[in-house]
């Protein structure tokens, strides 16, 4: 069985693939059928429909992802990324530094928090700095 950390970089390398696709359902089999999914500034999405819902949205905006793991820290279940995602959508680039929390039961993400200042990331897409 892959350890919970080896769960979060798989998820990871399968989402930087599968975002210039805009086809979320390689991702479906990472999360449990109840799992939670919260970018803590914006609302919480429960159930693996709803999160595959969500990322098809994110994904809908198009472009590439590229991550850079900063630091990544797992103690049994408990993974914790300290990273900058990067989006790049006709030759612009916005990054945006983010800090994650992920429970990973049985191989299977149950719960994925993500923190991270939605001010720095809107002025970036609105053109700010």
């Amino acid at each position: 069985m892959r350890t919970s950390a080896q769960t979060v970089q798989d998820f990871i390398a399968v989402f930087m693939k599968a975002c210039p696709t805009a086809d979320p359902r390689p991702l479906g089999p990472f999360f449990e059928e109840n799992a939670v999914y919260h970018n803590v500034p914006l609302e919480v999405v429960t159930g693996r429909p709803a999160i595959m819902s969500t990322f098809a949205e994110f994904m809908g905006m198009g472009g590439q992802v590229d991550v850079d793991i900063i630091h990544m820290v797992a103690d049994g279940p408990i993974v914790m990324t300290e990273r900058a995602d990067h989006f790049t959508t006709d030759g612009t680039t916005i990054s945006l530094p983010m800090m994650g929390v992920i429970e990973v039961h049985d191989g299977l993400i149950a719960a994925w928090r993500d923190y991270f200042d939605l001010r720095q990331f809107t002025s970036q897409v609105l053109g700010g700095s």
